[in-house]
């Protein structure tokens, strides 16, 4: 096994996350500008299709410029809200709607907009590799709410949004661990054959 092969979830999480934070401001704004555009000509959806984005945190990328592209291409928007330290609810997300703080860090709609169940998540993500698994923040908080949509018979579209700088060779998948359909970076979107559970 080589080196990177041989590294946990929590060391792979610490370096990629080392190698997205060192990014400038300007080049992850610059990125993620072109994230949006590609992601809104890669992305086809009825109208009306729920898609869950995410307000971004910390060095992720900015989210926001591809949610407005995917809200004039006829998406309904939701946003998660955690309402507890295990709990996300997807919440909907009107156009110039006030955001309240949710915990966490995060922020979204406040109790009065309507709980949403997504047909696509858009995924935030610490590291990826190139089958789609997924290295999250390690509080479980996308795999409980893919988890509980799962259980209500429904398959979102899984697309984790990164900068290329957190792809990494293998990720060490466990058997609970639910591959993304896609991944969205600055150099396009890239669809995953043979996810596990496909």
């Amino acid at each position: 096994m080589n080196e990177a092969g041989s590294l946990t979830k929590a060391q792979l999480r610490l370096e990629r996350l080392a190698l997205r934070d060192a990014l400038s401001v300007e080049d992850r704004q610059t990125k993620s500008l072109t994230m949006a555009q590609l992601g809104a000509q890669a992305l086809s959806f009825a109208p009306g299709t729920v898609i869950s984005g995410f307000m971004p945190i910390r060095s992720e990328a900015d989210t926001r410029p591809l949610m407005e592209a995917l809200r004039d291409k006829g998406a309904t928007l939701c946003l998660p809200v955690m309402l507890d330290r295990e709990t996300i609810v997807f919440r909907a997300f009107a156009r110039n709607a006030e955001l309240v703080k949710t915990g966490f860090g995060t922020s979204g709609p406040d109790e009065s907009a309507a709980v949403l169940d997504p047909h696509i998540l858009l995924v935030p993500l610490s590291a990826f590799d190139g089958r789609g698994q997924r290295i999250g923040y390690g509080a479980g908080h996308y795999d409980r709410a893919i988890a509980r949509l799962h259980a209500k018979g429904l398959e979102p579209l899984l697309i984790g949004i990164a900068f290329d700088c957190q792809e990494v060779p293998s990720v060490p998948a466990e058997a609970h661990d639910v591959a993304l359909d896609a991944i969205l970076t600055e150099s396009g979107l890239r669809h995953f054959s043979g996810r596990a559970g496909a």
